[in-house]
C-alpha cells in the first residue's frame, strides 16, 4: 500500500535530492495523516460518547491532534520547499524542524488535558458501557495506526525528514495508547473490572513522555547538534585519501534543513606543493565530497606546512610532549615565525569539552617550561574544543 501511494502521487520518487520530490513526499505524508487521523478521531469520538470510556475519548482527542499535526506537517513541507531568497540565503529547510516542534507541543498539551480527565474519573469512579463491537473497532484502529507508522518511517528514512520520523514515532505511540484502551475495555466486558480512568492516566503519561522526547530531539537539531560521527569520518577520509593532504581539522557542518548541509574544513598541505597545485587539490576534494552527497556545499581552507623546517618540527614535538600531560589531544596549524625580535610559535591546541583549561593556563605552562630552553620564543595559541 505504501509503495502504491508513493508510485501514484510522487513523480521520480528515487530522486530524493530534488527539493520538489521531497516536497511531494511531504505533501503525501501530510495528506495521509489528515485523512486517517480525522477518520479515526471521528470513529472514536462516537465510540467514546456511546460507551463513556475516558481512555477511548482521550485516544480520539489524540487522533484529532494528530490531524492538526498533519496539517502543520503539510504546511511545513510547503514552506521548507521554498527557494532561497535575500532574507533566507540558505533556504527555508528549517521550517520542517519548527513543524516537528509544534507537533510535539500539541501532543503534550492534549495529553495534559487527558491526564486531568483521567484523574477526575478515578476520583468520581465513572462507569463505562462497552460491547464486543468496541473491541473490533479498537483492533481495526490499531492496525491502521501500525500501517501509518510503517508508511511514515519509509518516507522519513527515504527523504531524511525529522518531522515525518516524528509522525512515525507518534503513530507507534498511538498503537500502544489504543492497546491500553483495548485492554481496559476487555477487562470491563469480560471480567467486570473497570480500570478505564487508570488506563487514561497511563496513556496520558506515555503520550507526555513521547512528546517531550520528540520536542527535545527537534530542539537539539535547531540548536546545532554535532554532525553524525559517520558523516565526519566519511568527509575526513576523502580528504586524507589525497596524497598531498598531511592532515585535516576544524570540520564544521551546519544544517539548514534535511537536504541543506553546508560545511567548512581546514586541510594541511606542504608549502612545497605550491599555491596553484594546492588550490587544485582542495577543489578536487570539495567536488568529490559534494558529488557523493555528504553535504551540499563545502569550503576547505588550506593551511601550509613547512616540512623542511627541522627547528619547527623539533619545537612541535616538544610542545606536544608538554601539552599531552595537561590533557591536550592535538595541535594543528603549527607555525614558526622568525622576526627581528625573536621567534614566535603560533598554533591551535585541541582539548576535550568539559576541560577547565584556559588559553592563559596553557600559555603560562608552556612559557615556564620552554622559556628556559628557548628564551627567544613567544607563544600565541588558540584553544579549540572537540
Amino acid at each position: 500500500m505504501s509503495s502504491l501511494l508513493i508510485k501514484w502521487f510522487v513523480r521520480n520518487p528515487e530522486n530524493v535530492q530534488d527539493e520538489k520530490v521531497r516536497q511531494r513526499y511531504g505533501v503525501v505524508a501530510g495528506a495521509v495523516g489528515i485523512f486517517c487521523n480525522f477518520l479515526l478521531a471521528a470513529i472514536k469520538v462516537v465510540l467514546g460518547i456511546l460507551t463513556g470510556a475516558i481512555s477511548i475519548a482521550g485516544d480520539a482527542v489524540n487522533n484529532l491532534s494528530d490531524s492538526v499535526s498533519s496539517v502543520v506537517t503539510l504546511v511545513g513541507f510547503r514552506v521548507s520547499g521554498k527557494p532561497a531568497d535575500r532574507e533566507h540565503p540558505y533556504g527555508h529547510g528549517r521550517a520542517e524542524y519548527v513543524s516537528a516542534f509544534i507537533v510535539a507541543a500539541a501532543v503534550v498539551t492534549i495529553a495534559l488535558e487527558l491526564l486531568k480527565s483521567s484523574i477526575q474519573g478515578i476520583i468520581h469512579h465513572k462507569e463505562i458501557d462497552v460491547s464486543p463491537v468496541t473491541i473490533v473497532i479498537l483492533l481495526c484502529t490499531i492496525l491502521v495506526k501500525f500501517w501509518m507508522a510503517s508508511f511514515y518511517t519509509k518516507v522519513g528514512n527515504r527523504i531524511h525528514s525529522e518531522v515525518t520520523k516524528a509522525a512515525a514515532m507518534d503513530s507507534r505511540m498511538d498503537c500502544i495508547i489504543t492497546s491500553v484502551a483495548l485492554i481496559s475495555v476487555a477487562l470491563v466486558l469480560f471480567f467486570g473490572v473497570n480500570v478505564d480512568s487508570y488506563a487514561g492516566v497511563l496513556v496520558s503519561l506515555f503520550v507526555i513522555w513521547s512528546g517531550i522526547q520528540s520536542a527535545l530531539e527537534t530542539i537539539g537539531t535547531l540548536m546545532g547538534r554535532a554532525p553524525a560521527p559517520e558523516l565526519v569520518e566519511a568527509i575526513e577520509n576523502i580528504a586524507r585519501a589525497n596524497p598531498d593532504i598531511i592532515g585535516v581539522h576544524d570540520l564544521r557542518v551546519h544544517e539548514y534543513g534535511p537536504s541543506r548541509r553546508i560545511a567548512s574544513m581546514h586541510a594541511e598541505i606542504s608549502c612545497a606543493v605550491g599555491m596553484m597545485r594546492a588550490h587544485e587539490v582542495v577543489d578536487a576534494i570539495e567536488r568529490e565530497i559534494v558529488e557523493k552527497g555528504l553535504v551540499n556545499e563545502i569550503t576547505i581552507h588550506m593551511d601550509p606546512v613547512d616540512l623542511e623546517d627541522k627547528e619547527r618540527l623539533t619545537l612541535e614535538k616538544e610542545v606536544m610532549d608538554i601539552l599531552r600531560g595537561m590533557g591536550v589531544r592535538d595541535v594543528h596549524d603549527f607555525r614558526l615565525l622568525r622576526t627581528r625580535d625573536g621567534e614566535r610559535l603560533i598554533f591551535d591546541a585541541v582539548v576535550p569539552y568539559g576541560t577547565a583549561l584556559t588559553e592563559e593556563e596553557l600559555k603560562d605552562a608552556l612559557m615556564e617550561k620552554m622559556g628556559k630552553v628557548h628564551p627567544q620564543l613567544t607563544i600565541t595559541l588558540q584553544l579549540d574544543r572537540a
